[in-house]
């Protein structure tokens, strides 16, 4: 049976290019906008409650965060800071929640800020005004740095290390750049592609830096130096060198391995094709980074890439407006909905696997965010997989060969 059409969970005022969840509070931050442009679209960072009301998931617009002429396109985020890619910069914002002071209170922190809360069903329609006595989400400006030097300055990728030391951005330039947090001292620059920088996934040791390029490149970095560059189509006859290029990365644990790293890529075809080729996910070793295994996973181009918590699942975005998530141990596509979005998907996230996140799963074993340039976000739930316990295939087992014993002795008189 195909999944239900996604809920519409929030639906913003302006194009939506990023979505982050927090891992230890039921609160989501997108963030998007119209850029400079004097069309009357606004920019600016929303802050979303998420909480089960009815058994379903719901979000509350806590806060709006205004951007000014700036649209975020990209956002990392560790703990309560958030790293914004806006233009040719990255802003590091700090957030709080607060509660309130009193009657009349919000928005009256000096920084243009909207502190009004209203509550959005799962159909996304505004449920009323204000509600009084909700918490308030106070951002603070730390520091803004430029983190892209070609003619048309984008910052296109930004990464927190897990640790929250150490920040990577990347861009139009090719360049990539390393700063230290919180103090956003530049300790690394160097050219890692001739070209633009895609995606950037960081080890958990801070140790290596995978970068992927439109240079049909995607190189594992340990400081400055190539340790290696990927070669997902070795084993792989008949794809030539540059017909794909690597769209997105990431670091994935290994669900029920302590210790053990996959790597995932993403590639899409270079040149769009009247009868388009497929695009392919490859798990890589995280150590070794040879290719473990590559499949297929459909002819629309992915334009992003996320992994759940514990490495189990992995959330796939198009410029089509589907979604899909796979199961990172075979990569096989689990859940798909087409067109989920009436145009390019930005960015998917996955809900934390903290206890805060659990808690909003609602009986699910996992939910996914997209959100898209038509202004919405959705959610995407995928029911838990039925499995039998271990205890009843034994009996199960048992009683298949008593039966199986009990034939045989009718079958053949003086069998036993």
């Amino acid at each position: 049976m195909a999944p239900r059409r996604p809920a519409e969970l929030y639906r913003a005022p302006f194009p939506l290019y990023t979505v982050r969840l927090h891992p230890r509070r039921p609160l989501a931050i997108t963030a998007g906008g119209g850029g400079a442009a004097k069309t009357g679209i606004r920019n600016g960072v929303h802050f979303l409650q998420l909480e089960q009301i009815g058994g379903q998931l719901s979000a509350s617009l806590l806060h709006c965060h205004d951007t000014e002429t700036r649209a975020t396109m990209t956002m990392a985020l560790a703990g309560d800071v958030i790293a914004a890619g806006q233009d040719n910069s990255c802003h590091i914002l700090r957030f709080s929640l607060q509660e309130p002071e009193g009657p009349g209170t919000a928005g009256k922190d000096g920084s243009g800020d909207k502190g009004a809360r209203r509550r959005r069903g799962p159909g996304g329609g505004a449920q009323g005004s204000t509600q009084s006595g909700a918490r308030e989400v106070r951002v603070e400006s730390l520091q803004r740095v430029r983190t892209d030097f070609s003619p048309d300055a984008l910052q296109k990728a930004v990464r927190f290390s897990a640790d929250g030391a150490l920040l990577a951005t990347g861009g139009a330039d090719g360049f990539l750049r390393l700063w230290e947090f919180p103090s956003m001292k530049k300790t690394l620059e160097f050219r890692a592609h001739d070209g633009e920088i895609e995606d950037i996934a960081l080890g958990p040791d801070n140790k290596q830096v995978v970068t992927a390029g439109r240079d049909f490149q995607c190189c594992v970095w340990q400081q400055d130096q190539l340790v290696t560059g990927l070669r997902w189509h070795e084993n792989l006859p008949g794809i030539p060198d540059k017909a794909y290029r690597y769209q997105a990365c990431r670091f994935g644990a290994v669900e029920g391995s302590a210790g053990a790293l996959r790597l995932y890529t993403v590639q899409v075809p270079h040149k769009r094709e009247r009868r388009p080729p497929p695009c392919y996910l490859t798990k890589w070793d995280g150590k070794s980074f040879l290719p473990l295994l590559t499949r297929p996973c459909g002819s629309e181009v992915v334009s992003c890439l996320s992994i759940s918590d514990s490495g189990t699942f992995l959330g796939l975005g198009t410029v089509t407006g589907s979604v899909a998530i796979h199961i990172a141990f075979s990569l096989q596509r689990l859940y798909y909905v087409k067109e989920a979005h009436g145009i390019v998907v930005t960015d998917v996230a996955f809900v934390p696997e903290s206890r805060p996140g659990r808690e909003l799963l609602g009986g699910h074993e996992a939910a996914l965010l997209s959100v898209a340039v038509d202004s919405r976000c959705k959610l995407h739930l995928l029911p838990t997989r039925r499995s039998l316990p271990v205890w009843l295939l034994l009996v199960l087992c048992a009683g298949l060969i008593v039966a199986t014993i009990l034939l045989l002795q009718l079958a053949f008189p003086g069998f036993l």
